[in-house]
């Protein structure tokens, strides 16, 4: 055998043994951390009904510190007036009964998977309807413990959150939805609950809602008091703001348009009663149903929307296109009544003419027609009226109405518009 290949033997047995050596090494520091666990968690060393003492150790309230990551936002209902969200829940407190050794730093913290094992906040969430754990594949839920008696709590939950809502300004509108966070059984004597300094709330980037945007929120306290004590309560505000292009889209604009058809009936002749009927009752059953879809879809308020508003006045217009066409109809009939009674009356007035032309002779006919002509030339000339000139063009009553119409229907309109979006988009949400 050369020294070449008893060389190689040397250094292959010694990798093996350097090999050995380290898992060694890590079997038995394993066996240190469950030696920790055991030393803390043990059996009559901890229990774990028994509240952590305050700062430094004193008989003061536990102090426990909260952040919140929101992963997700689902959906947004305003018929239920709720909301439901993903998030990550983080709970930090000191417990001094669990300190450990590190091992010269070489144990950074123990993890735990069993919430029963150490002492737990009871933190309920007080607008909650629904809500519940993800266990796949394993529950989303881990304690850590650190050297210095740490403990943070760290799990993933969805919930259903209530959120009561001011629809006055429906679509055009904010809404603040909460998540309330209160101790249940432990009053402030013994829980303090506090937001985690710096970022307690974060927010996932690109977060994206169908009908809403999260301008901001805010994180407050909101401890309460009942005849039991007061309770330790914190609260995040989320400002959502509706985005008006899909109300725009599909409410604004077709109601727009539906009172502009209506308006069509002033422009088609008065003899045209089919195609005037349809097309007035057409677009007011057009107009109801579309109310109807939109306050299907909203929940039963009794104060007046910004929304019903607007419908409510679209409806109007296209009701008073129809009512138009009916007095137009009634005006064309009194009109062809007035002129049958007008013929009649000047083929009277000719046969009294004629009658009388032959009892007069040639003379008293001339005198009479200078004594007319001078009467005529001494009246006093009145001043032109441009409007009753602008409606003389027009000799039937019923047609003049059609004309009126053309121009009254769209400058009221045209007034409305201006009055309800000056209203409604410069109002302030404090006026309300």
């Amino acid at each position: 055998m050369g020294t070449g290949h008893f060389f190689w033997v040397i250094f292959y047995f010694a990798s093996l043994c350097s090999a050995s050596l380290a898992n060694n090494a890590k079997i038995n520091f394993r066996e240190k951390e469950k030696k920790v666990l055991d030393q803390i968690l043990g059996a009559g060393k901890y229990d774990a009904r028994i509240r952590p003492s305050g700062l430094n150790g004193t008989d003061g309230p536990a102090i426990v510190r909260i952040n919140l990551f929101v992963r997700s936002i689902m959906t947004i209902s305003d018929i239920k007036m709720e909301y439901s969200v993903q998030l990550t829940f983080r709970e930090q407190w000191t417990d001094e009964r669990l300190k450990f050794d590190d091992i010269q730093g070489r144990l950074k913290y123990l993890t735990l998977t069993e919430a029963n094992r150490v002492w737990m906040p009871d933190l309920f969430f007080s607008n909650e309807k629904e809500g519940h754990f993800h266990n796949i594949i394993m529950p989303n839920v881990y304690i850590r413990i650190f050297p210095n008696g740490s403990v943070l709590y760290s799990i993933r939950i969805s919930l259903t959150l209530a959120c009561p809502m001011n629809l006055k300004l429906y679509p055009l509108d904010r809404q603040i939805c909460s998540l309330r966070m209160a101790s249940y059984g432990w009053t402030t004597n013994d829980l303090v609950f506090l937001w985690k300094e710096g970022d307690p709330v974060q927010v996932v980037k690109n977060l994206h809602l169908p009908r809403f945007t999260l301008e901001k929120f805010l994180t407050d306290y909101c401890n309460s008091k009942t005849n039991t004590g007061e309770y330790s309560c914190l609260k995040v505000d989320l400002l959502f703001k509706r985005e008006f292009s899909y109300y725009l889209i599909q409410i604004y604009i077709p109601c727009c348009m539906l009172v502009i058809v209506s308006w069509v009936s002033f422009w088609l002749d008065q003899g045209a009663v089919p195609a005037r009927v349809s097309l007035g009752v057409t677009t007011l059953l057009t107009m109801a149903t579309q109310t109807s879809g939109i306050n299907a879809s909203l929940p039963p308020v009794s104060y007046t929307k910004a929304i019903d508003v607007w419908t409510g006045v679209c409806l109007t217009f296209v009701f008073g296109a129809l009512l138009e066409f009916a007095l137009v109809n009634y005006a064309s009939r009194s009109d062809m009544h007035k002129e049958n009674m007008k013929k009649k009356r000047r083929d009277l007035e000719q046969a009294s003419i004629d009658a009388a032309s032959d009892l007069l002779d040639t003379d008293s006919n001339a005198t009479f027609a200078m004594l007319r002509q001078c009467e005529v030339h001494m009246q006093a000339p009145k001043r032109p009226n441009c409007c009753k000139t602008w409606l003389s063009k027009f000799p039937t009553r019923s047609k003049r109405i059609d004309v009126i119409s053309r121009i009254t229907f769209p400058l009221v309109f045209a007034l409305f518009n201006l009055v309800y979006w000056s209203t409604y988009l410069f109002r302030d949400e404090e006026d309300e």
